[in-house]
């Protein structure tokens, strides 16, 4: 009898295309869901009948209770090797093995750019009066050349921000809690001397740090009101580290120029929710890690995932 496999938040119906399932076809029986469950009763009711499951980064969360829910469930994989919504001491008591995937940094790289470029450009206003009945030109674009990009982190995806952003002719300074002058001399940028003073020089601010204790709600009322009027705050990072209802004000008040985000405090983000209606914010349905080569990695990897534990011989564990 085959196992059978659980792949969640199949939003574009790609997840058996983008990778080669056929090597555990004699094994399991795959079936991809193409909605979210909002529900722990509706994911545990939908999950009961499964002995694998692949999630997608952080999109469902699998607490002790939820677990407990699952008696037959053997199995998690998770695309990336970092994950936060996964209760790993309740898995290990209920018999449950983790494992992630590899994942790119290029693809929140290249999305960090096109909210940038979106929102200094006025592309959405002007593509829609185009295609409308609007005015030939209404927008006056913000220059990046010569301007000064603050960025929130300088690991993986923040080094590489950086990096664009020199070659743009930014000036471009960044700041973490950890972040050492060594770090910053060698991705070639300036080391801000604190999160305040980087708030209040820059002209773009991007967000590239992990969600944790010390990084929730980073920036709230007090930080936002260090920006200038003329700033964009740019955040494909996690939405805990901006605080929402500070961001809402300060956009709907007018308090800064703009707002670029891929990341919410609920997703997929409700219809009524502030967010879709706000001033000022270019906005994506947590596109950062959406591509196909980084799905070909991901669901690749899951198979070889599944494949190793088959075999009694897991590969790349978490946590």
């Amino acid at each position: 009898m085959r196992l059978r496999c659980a792949v969640l938040d199949d939003f574009q119906r790609v997840a058996t295309e983008l990778a080669d399932w056929s090597p555990l076809a004699d094994d399991v029986e795959v079936v991809t869901f193409d909605t979210h469950f909002t529900d722990e009763s509706a994911l545990a009711e939908a999950l009961a009948g499964f002995d694998i499951v692949v999630t997608l980064r952080e999109r469902v969360a699998f607490p002790g209770s939820l677990l407990a829910r699952l008696p037959r469930l053997r199995l998690i994989v998770a695309s990336g090797m970092r994950n936060s919504v996964i209760d790993y001491e309740a898995a290990t008591a209920h018999g449950i093995t983790v494992c992630g995937t590899a994942s790119s940094p290029h693809p929140p790289v290249e999305l960090t750019w096109a909210l940038l470029l979106g929102l200094a450009r006025g592309l959405v206003e002007e593509h829609n009066a185009l295609r409308g009945d609007g005015p030939w030109q209404s927008t006056v674009g913000a220059d990046l050349h010569g301007r000064r990009l603050g960025l929130l982190g300088l690991g993986k995806i923040g080094s590489r921000v950086a990096r664009i952003g020199l070659a743009f002719g930014m000036e471009v300074v960044a700041w973490s809690r950890h972040l050492t002058k060594e770090r910053a001399d060698e991705v070639g940028v300036q080391l801000a001397a604190s999160k305040e003073e980087l708030l209040a020089g820059s002209d773009f601010v991007s967000v590239h740090l992990a969600l944790g204790d010390r990084t929730r709600g980073l920036l709230g009322a007090a930080e936002l009101a260090l920006l200038k009027p003329t700033a964009y705050l740019i955040n494909t990072s996690r939405a805990a580290i901006v605080d929402q209802d500070a961001l809402l004000a300060a956009l709907h008040e007018g308090r800064i120029a703009g707002a670029g985000v891929d990341v919410f405090d609920i997703e997929p983000l409700p219809a009524d929710h502030p967010m879709r209606t706000a001033p000022r914010l270019l906005a994506t349905p947590h596109l950062g890690y959406v591509s196909r080569a980084n799905y070909a990695t991901y669901y690749g990897q899951a198979v070889e995932d599944i494949a190793a534990f088959l075999a009694g011989s897991p590969v790349r564990r978490l946590p």
